[in-house]
């Protein structure tokens, strides 16, 4: 049964509109696929977003949003900031090579969006650079780590270690030896950080 305007909510369009660039890819896929995926008029899914392009920054930040969710909560524990430091960055490899293996169309799909929506791109590396900051900021309040500035150490440690998570990258995430590439390079920013 197809739903009705008032159960639609912007989370199902999301949703929705994942589903549909999976299928259709970012080229093809239109806001009447959507609406006809929900069983609603295009019309209910501009009143939860006003232009297609509003749509598809949207379906990005979400997407991007989840790994930062999920990193976050490694930033939040109360453990050993080096420790702390190796399972975010580990974690943040882990869901990005998860992303471009498990689902590679829609992987494809958003190497396009992300191109489009600098702003929430620049908004997500803003998010984990603050989440790295919080965690060197702990590392030099508990003596593990020495930074005169976390903020530029953040920032240094993700561009550092951009290979192993930064989109144009994907296709190196599966050869051999990857991982222990990115353990010796984490071993020697981590080194040069300790107090």
């Amino acid at each position: 049964m197809a739903p009705s305007t008032e159960t639609l909510t912007a989370e199902r369009i999301l949703e929705a509109t994942e589903e549909v660039l999976r299928r259709h890819g970012p080229a093809k896929a239109t806001v009447v696929d959507v609406a006809r995926a929900l069983g609603v008029s295009h019309g209910s899914v501009y009143r939860h977003f006003r232009t297609k392009a509003a749509l598809r920054e949207a379906v990005t930040q979400r997407w991007l949003d989840r790994t930062a969710k999920a990193l976050s909560g490694i930033v939040a524990e109360d453990r050993d900031p080096q420790e702390r430091l190796l399972d975010w960055f580990s974690a943040l490899f882990a869901a990005k090579r998860h992303k471009a293996g498990d689902d590679p169309e829609l992987f494809a799909t958003f190497m396009v969006l992300t191109g489009e929506s600098s702003g929430v791109v620049d908004d997500h590396i803003a998010d984990l650079t603050g989440q790295i900051a919080a965690i060197v900021r702990d590392g030099v309040a508990r003596g593990t780590f020495a930074a005169s500035d976390p903020v530029v150490a953040a920032r240094a440690l993700f561009q550092a270690t951009g290979r192993f998570h930064d989109p144009c990258y994907a296709r190196e995430w599966e050869q051999p030896g990857i991982e222990a590439e990115f353990d010796a390079l984490l071993e020697l920013v981590l080194r040069g950080l300790r107090a």
